[in-house]
């Protein structure tokens, strides 16, 4: 059955299946507390990226060169993206059973610990190999509550929202994405011009991880103070809750999991490689100066900040599945362009690179949160949409900047852009399978169809 011949159920009175413009009481809190809340515990996870292209190569893998260095750095943050599906499963299991808000607690709280500790993490000079084996598992924490927190953050407002607004409301954890990436990038730029390179290599980095305990606990005050999501709260009182959501998942909806996941992975390895690889890319093989690359950066977070609110607002006029495919036409281009234009070597050349990547990137992040969110059913959301991130997360987030470094050393960035039109051309394929969902109620009996 396709979906212009699908049956969608009447709306019902909840927030979250409302096809008026009107937007229930309480709908801007909500959505600043899953900003703020999204803000807050993806700069933890992304200073780590920073960290892990600026200075980890030399803190704790000072033995392996610069090549092997930056590899073996990428690969510890790597290590966060498989250990995502896993902390998807986990904290989606007690999303779907215990409710949506709950578990966006519990996630900040291990997030927050585990950053700390990586800014309290002694170099390998001091303790040798213990450090990058702490600093893995550390990193794995920080994956097991990121796998938790974007599937949920976005449920949490997408089950608020008019079904006529939802792309809007859905794309405020994504656009806390993007101020994370600002506020990361902003952190170290401050470092970065405020002592001189061996002052940050020796400890200045370490400032914004310690830093970050004082946003953490802003976070959990913003948290605490909201209401569970009342199409969750519907699904309890009518239905219960799922026993085993992850089986649940797989068994009513399997296709639409993997279709999920390769429709996500464009524009997680765009916002990978545009707002980490490159900080790398940009300071050690382009040899341009730490703060100027980290000043892009912070111009490519205001890019793909920009560029979600767009891709969200026209989401709810032309359709989920149009945004998308228009952000991954644009990337198969784009992504073949993008290491030609940057080998010219020139100031101009990167900072037209990383914001134009992060743009493409926001254009299909915008519209993400709700269309996956309208793609599962109740029982068993949180786990689905969050499995479907992370296992993006796994082939467009962690794979591209680990394999980068010796792909473009050994045949030249033309042929990483090659594997990154491919990720494209991927996830173009699947949502064109998928179809569209924005005209969908979020409360009804059953899942989605693939075309």
């Amino acid at each position: 059955m396709t979906h212009s011949q699908e049956k969608v159920h009447p709306p019902s009175p909840t927030p979250g299946s409302s096809t008026g413009n009107a937007n229930p009481p309480g709908m801007k809190k909500v959505a600043a507390a899953s900003f703020i809340g999204t803000v807050i515990e993806f700069y933890d996870y992304n200073i780590y990226g920073v960290a892990a292209a600026l200075v980890f190569p030399t803190v704790f893998f000072p033995a392996l060169g610069a090549v092997a260095g930056t590899v073996a750095s990428f690969a510890t943050l790597g290590v966060a993206f498989v250990a995502r599906p896993f902390g998807s499963i986990l904290f989606g299991h007690f999303g779907d059973r215990l409710g949506r808000k709950k578990t966006l607690i519990v996630t900040m709280l291990l997030m927050g610990v585990a950053t700390l500790l990586v800014g309290l993490m002694p170099t390998a000079g001091q303790i040798g190999v213990a450090a990058p084996i702490l600093i893995v598992v550390l990193r794995i924490l920080q994956g097991l509550a990121a796998g938790g927190e974007w599937g949920g953050a976005v449920l949490f407002v997408s089950e608020h929202a008019p079904k006529s607004k939802r792309g809007f409301w859905s794309m405020f954890p994504s656009l806390g994405g993007g101020g994370a990436i600002i506020l990361a990038n902003a952190t170290f730029f401050a470092a970065a011009i405020g002592m001189s390179d061996d002052t940050f290599v020796a400890w200045g980095w370490r400032i914004p991880f310690l830093a970050s305990i004082f946003l953490i606990a802003v976070g959990l005050w913003v948290r605490l103070s909201i209401d569970e999501t009342p199409v969750f709260a519907k699904q309890v009182k009518q239905h219960g809750t799922a026993r085993t959501p992850f089986l649940d998942a797989f068994k009513s909806q399997p296709w639409q999991v993997l279709l999920a996941t390769g429709t996500a992975a464009m524009t997680l390895s765009l916002t990978y490689i545009g707002g980490t690889y490159l900080i790398s890319y940009g300071t050690k093989m382009l040899e341009l100066p730490r703060p100027f690359v980290l000043s892009i950066a912070i111009a490519g977070g205001f890019a793909i900040s920009v560029a979600v609110i767009l891709g969200a607002v026209l989401s709810d006029r032309i359709g989920r599945r149009r945004m998308i495919m228009t952000a991954a036409c644009l990337a198969i281009v784009w992504t073949l362009l993008l290491f030609p234009i940057l080998e010219t070597r020139s100031l101009f050349a990167f900072a037209l690179g990383v914001p134009v990547t992060m743009f493409i990137s926001g254009l299909a992040t915008g519209p993400l949160g709700a269309f996956l969110s309208e793609l599962f059913h109740t029982r068993y959301r949180y786990t689905a949409t969050g499995l479907s991130y992370s296992l993006a997360g796994m082939l467009g987030g962690a794979i591209p900047p680990l394999i980068a470094t010796p792909i473009i050393a050994a045949w030249g960035g033309f042929a990483f852009g090659l594997v990154m039109a491919g990720l494209a051309i991927v996830s173009l394929t699947c949502v064109l399978v998928i179809g569209e969902t924005k005209q969908l109620d979020l409360d009804r009996e059953d899942g989605v169809p693939v075309s």
